[in-house]
């Protein structure tokens, strides 16, 4: 599949067939081709999927195309969990060649299986994503996701490898050891959580290497929601050109959405993952432009077909079409998820709401922590937020001035008053993968 799609051309893997750019009549008839042949198989193979059809009184005939998708029952998270380990799958265990699982440490893990063609699939995908950043062969790619059960590492590697980037697999972890091949193998790009690489880059500084001396241009940065504040950050201290990408293990792992060169929203790969948005309490489907839950249907996925799966992060799909002259349709950046959120007399809170308003504020960081307490019977919300350490090694009338501003700017951006700690440099925790930034011990 892929190698009739991507050829070497001008110095790089580019695609062949274009599927970025279909019209948009053509993609919508190869997505209700594939969405036929997707829940048919799921129809026959998964038993779960069959029984809620036939408890709407629907068959795979009822489908016509992707215009009947919101027919479709939805799956969720507590699906994979309540079959764990194999209860989804639809293709026997001497068809798999993959499997992955999350942490499971909120119960049990999350298992996905993939068949040699869903390997290739996701392969073209992560090509796509890397070509929509602007890498193509004789880049030089460190590989900060972490490889194993966690999807990012491996999804990463083959696609850099299928645009004929040179990939160091160096995981996460390791701070010193990523500084010193960042400087050392002449990287040119590099793929991470945006906490993680936060923190390479404060490293970086203490060991005398400026990051903006180096050959690397392009970072690709995903697993975790992040603000325009945080991208702005990074690349003021790096000169880099920093990416967005969007995945996640249920669907494929990395490689469902990725930003272009206008970075303005991100592209979904909609032949292979068509996206819906849904209202997240009622479960209706919301026009494009209106802002509600991601839902995405798998259109080639043999090993564990996904239909409507309920992501539960929150965005809308942009209705401009994009400079770049791409077809496939975008989502607005996902900063934060439906099962993110927590309340706080009775005002829905974002950690990536405290995360715009901290970046806004000159002095701090992005290392910060929101701790969740409860008092006589009443949820407090603290913030502790490190400080430069120009800032912390100030007078007590500047830290005053300080957390005064930073408390003002979080009021504005919640509409309440909380908590506020400032703490020196490196009294937060590092991340080596996704950052921890709400701690709740309203149950200890």
């Amino acid at each position: 599949m892929l190698k009739e799609r991507w050829n070497d051309r001008a110095g790089g893997f580019h695609p062949v067939s274009a599927p970025d750019f279909l019209p948009r009549q053509q993609l919508r008839e190869v997505q209700s081709h594939r969405l036929q042949a997707v829940v048919g198989r799921a129809w026959d193979k998964v038993a779960l999927f069959r029984e809620r059809m036939q408890a709407r009184g629907l068959t795979p005939d009822s489908i016509a195309g992707i215009g009947d998708i919101a027919a479709l029952p939805f799956t969720t998270k507590a699906d994979l969990r309540d079959t764990y380990p194999f209860g989804l799958f639809a293709s026997p265990m001497d068809e798999v060649v993959r499997l992955h699982a999350s942490s499971g440490t909120t119960g049990k893990p999350i298992v996905v299986a993939y068949t040699r063609e869903d390997i290739e699939v996701w392969t073209e995908a992560m090509a796509r994503t890397f070509a929509a950043c602007g890498l193509h062969r004789g880049d030089i790619l460190q590989n900060a996701f972490g490889y194993g059960l966690f999807t990012g590492g491996m999804g990463t590697h083959y696609g850099a490898e299928a645009i004929g980037a040179a990939v160091i697999p160096v995981s996460g972890g390791n701070t010193e050891r990523q500084i010193m091949l960042m400087r050392d193998f002449g990287v040119t790009a590099v793929c991470a959580t945006p906490s993680f690489f936060v923190h390479l880059v404060e490293k970086a500084g203490e060991m005398g290497v400026d990051l903006r001396d180096l050959p690397l241009r392009t970072g690709v940065f995903g697993a975790e929601p992040w603000t325009d504040g945080m991208r702005e950050r990074i690349q003021a201290e790096t000169g880099i050109e920093a990416f967005d990408i969007y995945g996640l293990s249920e669907i494929t792992g990395p490689g469902v959405a990725t930003e272009c060169a206008c970075h303005d929203g991100l592209h979904v790969l909609e032949d292979h993952f068509f996206p819906e948005i849904i209202d997240p309490v009622t479960g209706a489907a919301l026009p494009d432009g209106e802002e509600g839950e991601l839902v995405l249907t798998t259109l080639s996925k043999r090993a564990m077909p996904m239909i409507r799966y309920r992501t539960r992060d929150i965005t809308a799909i942009l209705t401009a079409p994009c400079g770049c002259g791409r077809t496939m349709r975008r989502i607005r950046r996902i900063s934060r998820r439906s099962d993110d959120m927590f309340i706080i007399r009775g005002v829905n809170v974002f950690p990536s709401q405290v995360e715009a308003a901290l970046l806004a504020v000159e002095g701090t960081v992005p290392h910060y922590q929101i701790v969740l307490t409860r008092e006589h019977g009443l949820d407090r919300m603290t913030v502790e937020v490190e400080v430069t350490p120009e800032v912390f090694s100030d007078t007590v009338r500047a830290m005053e001035e300080l957390r005064a501003r930073i408390g003002h700017a979080i009021e504005h951006v919640l509409g309440i008053r909380v908590g506020l700690r400032l703490v020196g440099p490196h009294s937060i925790p590092r991340s080596e993968g996704k950052a921890r930034r709400v701690i709740d011990k309203r149950q200890d």
